[in-house]
C-alpha cells in the first residue's frame, strides 16, 4: 500500500495533527513519505496552511519539498468555504484531472503519499460529486480521525458508513480529544464505535485545543502517537 487518504468526522477533528505527525512516524521508519492537500480552503497563501503545518510536525521546511510545491496543494482558495463554493467565489473550476496528476506524479517519487482531506468525507468539490468520489475512483484506503466529544458516536458512525457504502476501505479510527468532557465519555466512544463498526481503534491522541501546539509541545505530541503510528504502520 503506498498512499491513504485520512478523513475526518468534520472540520476540526484533527486531520492535520494526524497527517503530520504519521508522515513523521514513517519517515523515521525508513520510508520517503510526503503529504497532499488536494484543495484547501481558508488560505491567503499560495503554499497551503496544512501542508505548512505537516512540514513543522515532521520537522521539515519547505526547502526540503520546494520542487514539489505545485503538486503538495493542486488547489488552494481564500474563501473558509466548501471547496465548491471557495472556487466559485474565485470564478474557477476543480479539475480532478489536475488533483489525480499531481497524486500520481508525487506516488512515482515517493514511498508513501498521505493525503489529508478537506473537512468531513461528504463535502463536495462540484455541484455533483464529492471528494470522497475521487478517493473511491483512485482504490485508497482511508485513515479515519475523530473528534472525541459528545455526539462523536453519531458523526463518526456517519463518516464509516459514508465510505463503506461506497466500497471504501477503513483502515481505521484514530480518535482526537477535542474538549475537556466527562472522562467516562470520552473513554466510552472508541468502544462503542468500535463495537458498532467492526474498525479498529489505533489509539487516542490527548487535547491539544483547537489550534496546533506550539513548537515546544510539538514532541510531547509526537510521543504520545508514536504508539498509535506503529499500529497504523503494521496495517498498512
Amino acid at each position: 500500500m503506498k498512499a491513504l487518504f485520512v478523513a475526518g468526522t468534520d472540520t476540526g477533528a484533527g486531520k492535520t495533527v494526524v497527517t503530520g505527525c504519521l508522515a513523521r512516524y514513517l519517515s523515521e521508519s525508513g520510508r520517503n513519505v510526503i503529504t497532499q492537500k488536494w484543495i484547501q480552503t481558508g488560505c491567503d497563501s499560495s503554499l497551503a496552511s496544512d501542508i505548512r503545518a505537516h512540514l513543522k510536525l515532521m520537522g521539515r521546511n519547505i526547502n526540503d519539498v520546494r520542487e514539489y510545491l505545485p503538486h503538495l496543494a493542486p488547489y488552494v482558495f481564500r474563501a473558509a468555504a466548501s471547496p465548491h463554493f471557495a472556487a466559485e467565489k474565485e470564478d474557477k473550476v476543480i479539475d480532478v484531472n489536475r488533483i489525480v496528476k499531481s497524486f500520481k506524479f508525487l506516488s512515482g517519487r515517493f514511498d508513501f503519499v498521505i493525503v489529508e482531506g478537506i473537512g468531513g468525507t461528504l463535502v463536495p468539490f462540484n455541484r455533483k460529486r464529492l471528494v470522497i468520489d475521487i478517493v473511491r475512483d483512485l482504490d485508497l484506503p482511508v485513515l479515519v480521525v475523530a473528534g472525541n466529544r459528545l455526539g462523536a458516536i453519531n458523526h463518526t458512525l456517519l463518516t464509516v458508513e459514508s465510505l463503506t457504502s461506497r466500497k471504501i476501505k477503513v483502515l481505521g479510527i484514530v480518535f482526537n480529544n477535542l474538549e475537556r468532557e466527562n472522562r467516562d465519555i470520552l473513554e466510552d466512544n472508541p468502544e462503542i464505535i468500535s463495537e458498532l463498526t467492526g474498525k479498529r481503534v489505533f489509539g487516542v491522541l490527548p487535547q491539544q485545543g483547537k489550534v496546533l501546539p506550539q513548537q515546544g509541545s510539538y514532541e510531547k505530541l509526537y510521543k504520545k502517537f508514536v504508539p498509535i503510528g506503529k499500529a497504523i504502520s503494521e496495517a498498512l
